[in-house]
């Protein structure tokens, strides 16, 4: 398959050579400091992760490290993402991996910029974000399709609540997919949202408990 970009609305890297191709048009707007977020550590087995550390350091690039972000990604881990990003003066969110990486990494981006808790301003205030810092995904496992989405869904463990959040208007800046692998999957998640009685249009979920008695 020949490699090609487009952009509806994230500007898409896609095919082979797809991340060089990325970066390079990319990194200029990038900022001076990059947090790099991954998962568990298999970006480093395959090489990926000293591949982009390589390509951001030559382009004068800091890189703030975002290690460890688990499936299902949890309320504390985006504190955790926000505090780093807040106290290292992160400029642009590079993130790599999949879905729960690029969850993570939207709520990180929207709470890094807001005084008050996200969690508390969403779900309780019923109010959206309105700055973000920019975020970059590289696709190493899809399925999902967070890397052209809103939203972000995230697990507040103390409230026992999964719940979407970020904001109505913010998208990644860019996603390369230099991954031709794992049709599967990517075909598998919205076909279970067609066939499933709880689907609703493009992946939102029908509760029977209303919004309002949801909130704390």
């Amino acid at each position: 398959m020949n490699s090609f970009t487009y952009q509806y609305p994230v500007k898409n890297y896609f095919g082979e050579g797809a991340l060089h191709t990325a970066l390079a048009a990319e990194l200029p707007a990038m900022g001076e400091k990059v947090m790099l977020a991954y998962g568990g550590g298999s970006i480093k087995r395959t090489g990926l992760y000293d591949e982009i550390v390589a390509a951001l350091q030559d382009a004068g690039k800091t890189v703030v490290e975002f290690p460890g972000i688990m499936p299902n990604p949890t309320y504390e881990k985006v504190q955790e993402g926000a505090r780093i990003a807040r106290e290292e003066g992160v400029d642009f969110i590079l993130a790599v991996g999949g879905g729960s990486v690029f969850d993570c990494c939207k709520i990180v981006s929207a709470q890094a910029l807001l005084d008050e808790d996200i969690d508390d301003f969403e779900h309780v205030q019923d109010k959206t974000p309105a700055a973000f810092i920019p975020l970059g995904c590289v696709v190493t496992l899809s399925g999902t399709g967070a890397e052209q989405n809103n939203g972000g869904v995230i697990t507040n463990e103390a409230t026992k609540v999964k719940g979407r959040g970020c904001g109505r208007f913010f998208v990644p800046s860019y996603t390369a997919q230099p991954s031709l692998r794992r049709y599967s999957s990517g075909l598998s998640h919205p076909s279970e949202r067609f066939s499933s009685h709880r689907g609703s249009g493009f992946g939102r979920r029908r509760s029977a408990t209303p919004s309002h008695a949801r909130r704390r």
